[in-house]
C-alpha cells in the first residue's frame, strides 16, 4: 500500500515507530506493535506500527521520524510503499559502543532495555539514551550504538530474551557493513521532530524552499520564478538557526553557512570576494541553500553605517541575490533578531521574498519544546510537562533547553557524592539509578528567567493575598481586573468583554499600594516588569520616550505581563504645566498614552500604577481605555487594622495579655506601614529588655522564653504616631468621589491640580 509520509509528533520521535491510521492498518491486517517495511526507489526501513493520530484518520498517512525518513530515503509528502514484515526475534545481538563511553560494570541490561522491541540490522547505528550525555561528546543526550552483528542475519527484533554482547572493537573502527539505505551513519543532526512549537512557521519555510527544489515543474507550469530568499526574524533563542539546519538536512541540499563577521576583511575588495566565492560554490553544488546568520552585522542600512566596507558588502549581496546573472537553484535563508537594522533594498520581492517571524512560543509550543528536550531523559513518573509549560511564560526554546539541562544537572548533583570522580569509568548500576524528579525541575525554574526579559527582569514577588491584611474590596477589584482575564480567557471571549488595560492604585502613603501590586503579580502567575518612574527620565532628547517604548515592547513579547509603574505622578504630570524640564515630561506622557491605547493592541499586558498624588496625573491618562480602573487604597478601618495586626504578629512570640482587638481600636488613622512599625517597635522593646537582663552566654539558651507583652505594645504606642490625619483622609475620600463622578458622562469633572496644600 502506498502512503504519504508526514513528520512524527515530537514526543514519539527516536523510537523507531511508524504511526499509521486505523483504516490503513485494517487493510494491511496489522496490529499495534507489528512490524512493517517502508520502501522507496532508493532505500528501505523497518519500523514498528503505532496507531495513527486522530487527525490523520482516513487520510492515508504514515508518520515517521527523521531517522527512518533517511533510511528509506524519502522526504515529507513523498509516497512510500508499506507492507507487513515478518521479522524474527534475535537470539543474540553484538553492539559496539563509542570509544569515549567509559562505563564500568555490566551495561548490557541497559542496552537491551533501550533496544527492546526495536528492529535492528547489522551496520545500523541507533542513538540510545543512557540518561545523560555527559559521558559522550555527541551533542544532545543520546549515544550512538552500532549494531556489529545479529543472529540470525538480516533484520531482527530485540526481545527480553535476546543475548546482548558488547564488541571489544569500538564503534568507530567497525566498517559499515550494511547495504546502502540501511546504514544509519549519516543521520540528520536536526530533523523536523527536533523543533517544537513552530509548526506554522516551519510549514511556510518548507513551502518556500522544499517545493521549488523538489518540484520545479509546478512553478514552470504557473509561469513564475520560485521564491529565492527567506528572512527569519524574531527574538534570540526562538529557533531561527535550527529551522535553517532542519530544512537543509531534510531536503538533502548542499548547505553553506555564512557567519556575518567572518567574511569581513581589512583588505579592499576581499570581503566582497569571500561572498562571491560562497555563492559560486553554492551554484556549482545546486540545489543549495546559503544560510546567512546574523545578517544585520554584514548588511546594515547603508545610510546609517560609517564604514565603507559595509556599504560595499551590502551592494555585493544585492547584486548576488538579484543581479544580471541567473543564480540557478540557490535559495538564501537569513536570520536576524534586529530586522529593522537591515538595508531596506534587501527586503523587497526578488531578494528576500518572504519574511517569517519566529516568535515567542505559546503554552502548546512550550510543551512541544519541553518534550523535545526531555525525550532522552529518565523522567520520574510524577513530572507533569503541562504544568511546566503553563508556568514558563515568555520562555523561548533556548530558555527551555537551559531549564531541562539545569534539571538534569540537579539530578546529577544528587548522585554526585556516590560517583568516584577519580576512576576512569562510571558504575553501570549507578547510571541506571539516576532519575530526574519534579523537584529538580522546580529548583531549575527558580534559577532561569526568560532571556527576552533579562535586562528588565524582576523576580516575581513572593507576596500572596494572605500577607495583605484587610483591603478586601480592593483585592476583589484587582482580582477581577488582572487575574480573571488571564485565568478565564474563554469566558471573556464568549462574553465579548475586553479586559481592562490598566489600574491606578491611589491613596495615602503606607496603605499598601506597592504590596498589592506585588501580590497581584504573584497570584496572576505572570511575568513582572517593575518601572520606577524617575529612572526612565534621561537628559538626551528622545531617550526617555525610547525607554517607555522598550518596556512595552518587552512586555508584549513576553505576555502575559504585569507592568508596574511605582510613583507614576513623577513621569506622568499634567501637560501644559511647564515644570521646567524642557518638555521631556510631556513627551513621556504622550508616549505612555500611545502605548496604552495606540494602534498596536496590548494583548495580555496589564499596567498597574501607584501614586499618592492622583491629582497631579495628566487627565488623558486616566480616561477609560488607559488607566481605566481607579482603585482607592484607603486608610484601614478597625477591622482592617485587626487583620493587618494578624499578618505582622503571625510568627511573633506574643504573651497571653496582648489583646489585638484593643490595639486595633487604639490605632485610629494608622496605615499599614505604621502598624508594621508599631509591631517592630514592640518586638524591639522586648528584645532590648531581654538582652539587657541576661549574660551573652545564656542569651542563646533562654531566647525561647521571651514574650512580647501588652506593656511593650503600650510603650511602642507612645513612640509611633499615625502618618495620616483626618484632613488627609477626607481629601482622599473627596478625590474618590470626584473620580467616580468623572467616570459618569453627564458630570465631567476633574480634580484640580494642587488639591493638597
Amino acid at each position: 500500500m502506498k502512503l504519504t509520509v508526514k513528520p512524527l509528533k515530537q514526543k514519539d520521535a527516536g523510537r523507531g515507530l511508524a504511526a499509521i491510521d486505523r483504516a490503513a492498518m485494517d487493510e494491511l491486517d496489522l496490529e499495534n506493535g507489528d512490524y512493517v517495511v517502508l520502501s522507496s526507489d532508493q532505500g528501505r526501513a523497518v519500523a514498528r506500527v503505532w496507531p495513527g493520530y486522530p487527525e490523520d484518520e482516513g487520510e492515508g498517512i504514515v508518520r515517521i521520524d527523521g531517522r527512518l525518513r533517511q533510511e528509506a530515503e524519502v522526504g515529507i509528502d513523498d509516497n512510500v510503499a508499506v507492507e507487513p514484515a515478518d521479522i524474527k526475534p534475535a537470539t543474540a545481538v553484538t553492539v559496539a559502543l563509542p570509544q569515549n563511553l567509559r562505563v564500568r560494570g555490566d551495561i548490557t541490561p541497559m542496552v537491551r532495555d533501550r533496544l527492546s522491541g526495536r528492529p535492528v540490522t547489522t551496520g545500523q547505528t541507533i542513538p540510545i539514551s543512557f540518561g545523560f550525555g555527559g559521558m559522550s561528546t555527541v551533542s544532545g543526550q543520546q549515544i550512538p550504538v552500532k549494531i556489529a552483528d545479529t543472529d540470525p542475519d538480516g533484520t531482527v527484533v530485540v526481545s527480553n530474551d535476546t543475548e546482548i554482547q558488547v564488541s571489544e572493537q569500538p564503534a568507530e573502527e567497525i566498517a559499515a557493513g550494511a547495504p546502502a539505505g540501511e546504514a544509519g551513519d549519516s543521520t540528520p543532526n536536526v530533523a523536523y521532530e527536533d523543533i517544537g512549537g513552530l509548526d506554522r512557521e516551519l510549514e511556510q519555510v518548507r513551502e518556500m524552499i522544499e517545493l521549488p527544489m523538489r518540484h520545479p515543474e509546478l512553478f514552470q507550469q504557473l509561469g513564475i520564478e520560485p521564491p529565492k530568499g527567506v528572512l527569519l526574524h524574531g527574538p534570540p533563542g526562538t529557533g531561527k538557526t535550527l529551522i535553517a539546519k532542519a530544512v537543509a538536512n531534510e531536503i538533502d541540499a548542499h548547505f553553506q553557512t555564512i557567519s556575518g563577521p567572518e567574511i569581513m576583511s581589512k583588505y579592499y575588495g576581499e570581503s566582497e570576494e569571500k561572498l562571491r566565492e560562497v555563492f559560486d560554490e553554492a551554484e556549482e553544488n545546486a540545489p543549495a541553500i546559503v544560510f546567512i546568520d546574523e545578517i544585520d552585522s554584514i548588511a546594515p542600512k547603508r545610510g546609517e553605517t560609517q564604514g565603507d566596507v559595509e556599504r560595499r558588502v551590502v551592494a555585493q549581496l544585492l547584486s548576488l541575490m538579484d543581479g544580471l546573472e541567473e543564480r540557478g537553484d540557490v535559495t538564501v535563508i537569513a536570520a536576524t533578531n534586529r530586522v529593522d537594522a537591515i538595508d531596506p533594498a534587501l527586503r523587497r520581492g526578488g531578494r528576500f521574498d518572504r519574511e517569517i517571524e519566529i516568535g515567542v512560543p505559546d503554552k502548546d509550543g512550550r510543551k512541544e519544546i519541553l518534550q523535545v528536550h526531555t525525550r532522552g531523559m529518565p523522567l520520574a513518573e510524577e513530572i507533569d510537562i503541562d504544568a511546566f509549560a503553563e508556568s514558563t511564560h515568555g520562555f523561548v526554546g533556548a530558555d527551555i533547553e537551559s531549564l531541562a539541562k539545569e534539571a538534569a544537572m540537579n539530578a546529577l548533583r544528587r548522585v554526585r557524592p556516590d560517583i568516584d570522580l577519580e576512576a576512569d569509568e562510571i558504575d553501570a548500576e549507578l547510571l541506571e539509578s539516576i532519575q530526574v524528579t519534579e523537584d529538580d525541575f522546580k529548583a531549575a525554574l527558580k534559577g532561569i528567567e526568560p532571556s527576552a526579559l533579562r535586562e528588565v527582569f524582576v523576580e516575581v514577588p513572593d507576596v500572596t493575598w494572605d500577607q495583605v491584611g484587610g483591603l478586601e474590596d480592593t483585592k476583589e477589584r484587582l482580582r477581577e481586573t488582572i487575574q480573571w482575564p488571564l485565568d478565564y480567557p474563554e469566558v471573556f471571549e464568549s462574553m465579548d468583554l475586553q479586559s481592562a488595560k490598566g489600574v491606578l492604585l491611589y491613596g495615602p502613603p503606607g496603605t499598601g499600594k506597592t504590596l498589592l501590586a506585588k501580590a497581584v503579580a504573584n497570584e496572576a502567575n505572570s511575568n513582572f516588569i517593575s518601572v520606577k518612574g524617575p529612572e526612565l527620565l534621561n537628559k538626551y532628547v528622545g531617550e526617555s520616550e525610547k525607554g517607555v517604548r522598550e518596556v512595552f515592547e518587552k512586555a508584549r513579547a513576553n505576555a502575559p505581563t504585569v507592568v508596574f509603574f511605582d510613583e507614576i505622578d513623577s513621569i506622568a504630570g499634567e501637560r501644559g504645566s511647564n515644570m521646567g524640564d524642557s518638555g521631556v515630561g510631556e513627551r513621556v506622557v504622550s508616549q505612555l498614552l500611545t502605548e496604552l491605547d495606540g494602534i498596536e493592541e496590548l494583548e495580555d499586558v496589564v499596567v498597574v500604577a501607584t501614586t499618592n498624588r492622583p491629582d497631579l496625573i495628566d487627565s488623558a491618562l486616566l480616561r477609560p481605555g488607559r488607566l481605566d480602573r481607579h482603585v482607592h487604597v484607603p486608610v484601614p478601618d478597625e477591622d482592617a487594622r485587626r487583620a493587618i495586626l494578624d499578618v505582622h504578629t503571625r510568627n511573633k512570640p506574643l504573651a497571653d495579655d496582648v489583646d489585638l482587638d484593643y490595639l486595633a481600636s487604639e490605632t485610629a488613622n494608622f496605615v499599614g506601614a505604621d502598624i508594621e512599625a508599631l509591631v517592630r517597635e514592640a518586638t524591639m522593646n522586648a528584645t532590648r529588655e531581654f538582652i539587657n537582663s541576661v549574660d551573652p552566654e545564656e542569651a542563646i539558651e533562654s531566647v525561647g522564653n521571651v514574650r512580647i507583652t501588652a506593656e511593650h505594645f503600650d510603650e511602642a504606642l507612645t513612640d509611633i504616631t499615625p502618618s495620616v490625619d483626618e484632613d488627609v483622609r477626607e481629601q482622599y475620600e473627596e478625590l474618590e468621589e470626584k473620580f467616580e463622578k468623572a467616570a459618569t458622562p453627564e458630570e465631567e469633572e476633574r480634580t484640580t491640580p494642587g488639591a493638597f496644600q
